[in-house]
């Protein structure tokens, strides 16, 4: 899949609350509320406290992943009202094109509602509708309690800690969760 043209779904993936579009012009506030969080630069390319100029090239950036096949990049937004949230992403593991990691961040703003599981639930039924992936992967590191809860009550299962990672400029120790295409599904 990597290096090929990805196809964004036809029907926006969602779950409960939450649907997943693709980015927006009209998500810089969102995205500037997203980068006050001084973790969210250590682990995606939206800067620290991004400004306006920042925050559309990220969203730039973001709508391209698909076309250089890279992965899937997603606006997580409320489904009724279409208010971005925070993203989420499925990206294709270069050399092995059954699996693929995910990854998630919503807005302080919009954290405690349960967005991050339902955008994770979503995610995961859109990669089970790829035909090649057989497996998601999720890198957590230890200390983010909030997010190793929600994989898990996702459906994702505790593999291994990986000692020393890289992520990207940086090494920390990482927890690997992963789920399985369901056996009952094609």
């Amino acid at each position: 899949m990597e290096g090929r043209r990805l196809a964004l779904p036809s029907v926006p993936p969602a779950h409960g609350t939450v649907l997943l579009r693709p980015f927006a012009d009209t998500d810089v506030p969102m995205l500037r509320d997203l980068a006050t969080d001084p973790y969210v630069p250590t682990i995606g390319s939206l800067p620290f406290r991004a400004d306006e100029a920042e925050a559309l090239a990220y969203v730039a950036r973001q709508r391209g992943r698909s076309e250089e096949g890279v992965g899937w990049s997603f606006c997580i937004a409320d489904r009724r009202s279409g208010q971005a949230l925070g993203g989420a992403g499925l990206w294709v593991v270069p050399d092995d094109p059954r699996r693929t990691t995910a990854g998630y961040a919503v807005a302080p703003r919009a954290r405690g509602r349960g967005v991050a599981g339902q955008a994770l639930r979503a995610l995961t039924a859109f990669a089970w509708t790829l035909p090649d992936v057989l497996r998601v992967e999720l890198f957590v590191e230890p200390w983010n309690i909030a997010s190793l809860r929600t994989a898990e009550a996702a459906g994702y299962g505790r593999e291994a800690v990986l000692h020393g990672a890289k992520v990207r400029e940086r090494k920390a120790d990482l927890v690997r969760l992963a789920v399985s295409r369901p056996s009952d599904h094609p």
